[in-house]
């Protein structure tokens, strides 16, 4: 599956309406960590049929940013039933990622 670009226009339809474990990854493009990190949230969005992932621009999301209260990135979130069941910041590996996913 491909990831998604969220924004606040579409962030209820593709979050809060899903009925799969959502992978939301706060990231800037000027953050190196976060440049780091996008290959893995990349490749689980292409492995994972049974997880959507998304992306947030912190930049241009301000408002989905403050919601989710990040305050240091890469912060990734893991949604499931319309709740925050995991998340985390900084650079993890690939098998911290999943298995975070592992709701």
């Amino acid at each position: 599956m491909a990831v998604i670009e969220l924004t606040k226009d579409n962030f209820d339809k593709e979050v809060v309406e899903c009925n799969i474990p959502v992978l939301i990854d706060f990231w800037a493009s000027w953050c190196a960590p976060c440049r780091m990190l996008s290959p893995t949230v990349d490749e689980i969005a292409e492995e994972r049929s049974d997880v959507k992932v998304c992306k947030v621009n912190v930049d241009k999301q301000n408002e989905l940013a403050s919601a989710f209260h990040v305050s240091s990135i890469p912060m990734l979130v893991v949604i499931k039933d319309k709740k925050i069941v995991d998340s985390s910041v900084g650079v993890i590996p690939k098998d911290k990622i999943l298995k975070m996913l592992e709701v």
